[in-house]
């Protein structure tokens, strides 16, 4: 089977949200950053160690921001360029003992590097290893390394480097970088990433390049990073959506000095980037003896993203809707205690930069009228492919979300609303089951108990057949809610690909909330 058949079988891509234009030409994308990317490799004798920032699967924030990017670009590049790649995975061992989780996924950060190595594998993509960094003892790092051993996944072990990052003596020798063990390597270009950020993958890239240059070998190093969009404005909206998007790290965009310098030209680039290049510039000065390595960050990144927009003023309005959703997200996060205040109010600056109210995002008003409208029951809106507005409500029997998607799909199939897409036969044992087996304080249905007892009866009924089949049309439409979600209806929301938001309001008074 061909790299390219194993793709479209693993991967489901996105598709250009409810009203959006294209405004990205994904095509052209993978066709100039592949031919960066061996640019790059030449430049280097044909050895390129680049460190790939951002997600390496499902990136859906570049697929909100520039309709038509698909969320699992990356990769698919990677299938492309099928035996010139081998993949090392970083994590940290800090992050491991903590237990750190990926937010979009709700599974550790160990937990997603193994599901990422079953996938390229099955794609066919050369796996390496998997190197555990900052490890200093810890208990859970052990652990994961005998889990790796005994799935038989080779893994090297990086300690801290004393005097790091400023002690440029000690780790250009023996007893910094040197005393990390040598990957062996065998193509031409080895991709570093990792679950998450904090995991390691420059100090892993600088690591590997100084013993390369101790063998002889001119490796270079690079930098896969899709945000910010160096050749766009500093205040593009697109770049602001990345600000927006890592306000809980307080990451900021400014212009990159050192390319100002260099060559008179304005780029885009972030502050973390800036900070670090001095260091990384002397790093890479003294491994090489080339003082000229690198004259800025941005001449460091393999970016071409700002080329393949099509249509600016689509990747703004797209840009803008994917603000406001953080902004929501953050209120929510700040509600549960997940999150400070002022990375909500970071972003509520951004907004106030572009004129943005809340209420701009279409399902927003449509959700809060209805709720109005039935004293204060909790309330959803979904809007369809078409730009039509769907709403439901919580009723004692399922949650507004559940109600809102099946009304969605009554509209979309033709359905009368006063039909009944479930029998009672069917209900009733599904809320037996949450109550009485699963022990469940609550009887109403949420979500993925909406979906079991549905697809249930489509098995024998043509009308819920025909309501099931536009369930996949929901892919790319926006959702609110006039609450906070309960995890039974966010993770299977999330999961039909719902872009979610929600007013900051807790369901109950209940201190339990999950």
């Amino acid at each position: 089977m061909k790299n390219e058949e194993k793709f479209d079988m693993l991967m489901e891509n996105g598709k250009v949200g409810v009203g959006m234009k294209k405004g990205f030409d994904n095509a052209l994308y993978m066709e100039r950053q592949k031919a960066h990317i061996a640019e790059r490799i030449s430049r280097f004798n044909g050895k390129l160690y680049l460190e790939f920032g951002g997600k390496l699967f499902d990136d859906y924030h570049a697929a909100r921001v520039l309709p038509g990017f698909e969320p699992d670009a990356k990769i698919r590049l990677l299938c492309e360029m099928g035996d010139q790649v081998e993949v090392i995975f970083c994590i940290s061992a800090g992050n491991i003992e903590k237990t750190k989780v990926r937010a979009d996924l709700g599974i550790s950060y160990e937990m997603d590097l193994l599901r990422q190595i079953d996938i390229l594998t099955k794609l066919g993509i050369a796996v390496n290893s998997v190197v555990i960094t900052q490890y200093t003892g810890q208990a859970a790092a052990d652990s994961f390394a005998n889990k790796l051993k005994a799935r038989g996944v080779t893994y090297y072990i990086h300690r801290p480097i004393a005097g790091y990052p400023s002690d440029v003596d000690h780790i250009v020798s023996d007893e910094g970088y040197g005393a990390n063990p040598y990957i062996v390597t065998t193509k031409p270009l080895v991709v570093v990433t990792a679950p998450g950020p904090g995991s390691g993958k420059l100090a892993t890239c600088l690591s590997q390049v100084y013993h390369e240059h101790r063998r002889g070998i001119v490796a270079g190093y690079g930098k896969y990073e899709t945000f910010p969009v160096w050749n766009l404005p500093l205040k593009h909206p697109v770049n602001l959506a990345y600000e927006a998007a890592t306000a809980d790290l307080q990451d900021v965009n400014m212009i990159d000095p050192f390319h100002l310098e260099a060559y008179g030209v304005t780029t885009v680039n972030y502050n973390r980037d800036v900070e670090a290049f001095p260091i990384v510039r002397t790093i890479l000065t003294r491994i090489t003896g080339n003082d000229k390595f690198y004259c800025s960050p941005t001449d460091m990144g393999v970016n071409m993203a700002g080329y393949a927009i099509v249509d600016d003023e689509a990747c703004q309005d797209a840009s803008r809707q994917e603000i406001i959703r953080r902004y929501y997200k953050a209120l929510c996060d700040v509600r549960q205690g997940r999150e400070r205040a002022e990375t909500a109010e970071k972003i509520k600056v951004i907004m106030q930069a572009l004129n943005l109210r809340p209420e701009e995002r279409p399902v927003v008003t449509p959700a809060l009228t209805k709720q109005a409208a039935c004293a204060g029951a909790p309330a959803a809106a979904i809007q369809l492919p078409d730009g039509r507005i769907i709403t439901g409500k919580a009723t004692r029997l399922m949650s507004a979300c559940s109600g809102a998607v099946l009304n969605a799909i009554k509209v979309m199939a033709d359905i009368p609303k006063q039909v009944l897409l479930m029998s009672p036969q069917v209900l009733e044992p599904v809320t037996k089951l949450k109550t009485e087996l699963l022990k469940s304080s609550s009887s109403v249905l949420k979500a993925d108990d909406v979906l079991t007892a549905l697809y249930i009866c489509a098995a024998s009924d043509e009308t819920a057949a025909l309501a099931v089949s536009k369930l996949p049309l929901l892919r790319g439409c926006d959702l609110h809610s006039t609450q906070l979600l309960h995890s039974g209806d966010e993770s299977t929301l999330r999961k039909m690909g719902l872009n979610i938001t929600c007013e900051p309001n807790f369901p109950d008074k209940n201190l339990f909330f999950g």
